[in-house]
Formats: structure tokens, sequence, C-alpha cells
């Protein structure tokens, strides 16, 4: 979150030309709803929506014909070789998804 408070003063001197998020850290309660005539208490992403060379998408990335090819590809890569092997080809521990 400091991170971006930094951004917005490197925004407005210039040094920063302009600023590209898919990813916000909070994002959860801003995205996929219309929010149109609620107050948004995040100072941080208000302050960041102010700015006319800030784009926030809320994850929007991957939706993208190659993205969800790639998506389509690796999926059926796991399962032909977890079918063939038991294993899965890119295991995540328990630990990561915590």
């Amino acid at each position: 979150m400091r991170q971006l408070i930094g951004k917005c003063s490197s925004l407005k001197s210039g040094v920063i030309g302009s600023l590209g998020l898919d990813v916000y850290e909070e994002e959860d309660s801003l995205f996929f709803r219309d929010l149109s005539n609620m107050l948004i208490c995040d100072d941080v992403f208000a302050r960041l929506l102010t700015f006319p060379n800030v784009l926030i998408t809320g994850h929007q990335a991957f939706f993208t014909h190659e993205a969800l090819t790639e998506i389509a590809k690796k999926t059926i890569e796991n399962v032909t070789i977890f079918e063939k092997t038991g294993s899965a080809a890119y295991p995540i521990s328990v630990e990561r998804l915590a």
C-alpha cells in the first residue's frame, strides 16, 4: 500500500507517465458490483481514480483470447499428465494455499 502512495506523488510530478494496475491488494470489495452511489473508503484507491493517466482493471488482463487459450491448454495438459502419472504437473502445497 505504501508503494502505491509513493506512486501518487510520482504520478503528480510526472516521474511516472502513466500507471496500469490489473491487481489491487484490497480489490475484493471494489470490483464486480456497482459502487457508483457508494462512498469508496479506500483512500489510496480513491486517489488513484482521480488521475487521468491511471487505469485499474480489477483482474481483467486474463480475459483475452490468448490468455484464455493458454489457460485451456495448461488445464488439458495438467489433466493429461495427472491421468498418465497420478501426479500434478504443477503441484501446490497446502502452505502456499494459506
